[in-house]
């Protein structure tokens, strides 16, 4: 193989994801036609192992969609929102005004709740934006990537339903890292991705939609082609895409849901990412200045925060960056809006620690013995 000028670096963002070498090496195995016998052989079990991972069973369907998480909830958006109703999105961070802005620019009647970030939904504020706003349809986020932030998803649709209105959810960094809590929650649609907690390169969004989900969507109209659950389905029910898929990804993603579900066990695969979630809280408590910045009691088991002292800056925190890279690590210095925003308010900036999909403890402790030397020494 000529020479290349990049570097393999160990990833500790928040995606793109680490991906480990044997899902590397499935990237070489055959191509094979999305319309032919082939495409069964790993679409079949591909959507039986999803189904796994989420703990649903046959009342929900499974939908790969070519592109990423972004394009399953844009479907949300599309399909599940009629031109009468309000949708009303629930924000803790940069990805639930993302999941907002597509309510926007798609033309839905819509509300917005935002809480501060690095907090949690508060209940209380969201049955009074209920009763306010009366939506139809409400847009959660089940792990707030730009925060750390994991709402309790359970309660909170819960509450929604209560009010008669559909919950759709974001869980595009937490799905395969953590339970999902789709049948406890009673969510509508749950979207997520492959390059976050499945450990996978980009390339596939990923939803599951319950019965309720698709009655609605028939009666909704201009629901686009992509983004059309209807037309979607009729093509899952087969175990395709609707499209072309990436047939290399496809083989990736049969592997790793193979060696999720068979060999390392989904509870097994939950329970490692809650150790270095606890191995990143007990890290912060030894580095003299430094706090977590998401609320007690809702820290995200894939992606950890950090509050900085005033004087680790935004700036200086790109230094780190640099200095880690010399070290073979790809660190996260923060969501770059939300560390905008703070320091503009005055606040310390925020660096991110991404602990998910096949990173382990063993590779974890090195990273964050590595990452204090170069904190303190800054």
């Amino acid at each position: 193989m000529s020479q290349t000028p990049f570097a393999d670096l160990k990833l500790f963002i928040t995606g793109p994801t680490y991906v480990r070498p044997e899902i590397r090496q499935a990237g070489l195995l055959p191509e094979f036609g999305h319309r032919d016998s082939e495409n069964a052989k790993r679409f079949k079990p591909i959507m039986a192992n999803l189904k796994k991972v989420a703990q649903v069973g046959d009342d929900h369907q499974v939908i790969i969609f070519n592109g990423s998480g972004s394009n399953a909830l844009e479907a949300s958006i599309r399909s599940l929102v009629a031109d009468n109703e309000t949708v009303l999105n629930v924000s803790v961070g940069a990805f639930g005004d993302f999941y907002h802005k597509m309510a926007v620019v798609n033309g839905k009647k819509n509300a917005q709740l935002k809480f501060e970030p690095g907090r949690a939904i508060d209940l209380a504020g969201l049955e009074a934006a209920l009763v306010e706003h009366k939506p139809q349809v409400v847009t959660v986020t089940h792990n707030e990537t730009s925060t750390g932030v994991t709402n309790d998803m359970t309660a909170a649709c819960a509450l929604i339903r209560k009010h008669g209105a559909m919950a759709l959810v974001d869980g595009v960094s937490l799905f395969g890292g953590a339970p999902t809590c789709i049948v406890a929650s009673g969510a509508a649609m749950y979207s997520t991705s492959t390059q976050k907690s499945l450990g996978l390169p980009a390339g596939f969004g990923i939803a599951f939609v319950s019965k309720e989900a698709v009655e609605k969507a028939k009666t909704v109209k201009n629901r686009g082609l992509t983004t059309d659950l209807i037309g979607q389905l009729g093509r899952a029910e087969k175990n395709q895409t609707l499209t072309t898929p990436n047939c290399t990804l496809a083989n990736q993603l049969y592997v790793q849901l193979e060696d999720i579900v068979n060999k390392e066990g989904v509870e097994n695969r939950f329970a490692r990412h809650a150790v270095m979630r606890d191995m990143v809280q007990a890290w912060i408590l030894t580095l003299p200045g430094y706090e977590p910045f998401a609320q007690e009691g809702f820290r995200s088991a894939t992606v950890s925060t950090v509050k900085c002292p005033m004087a680790m800056t935004g700036a200086k925190l790109k230094e780190v960056k640099e200095a880690m890279r010399g070290h073979g690590y790809l660190f996260d210095p923060g969501y770059a809006k939300l560390n905008t925003a703070l320091e503009e308010a005055g606040k310390p900036a925020v660096f991110r620690v991404g602990h998910m999909g096949d990173i382990t403890p063993d590779m974890l402790a090195p990273y964050l013995e590595t990452l204090k030397a170069v904190l303190i020494s800054a």
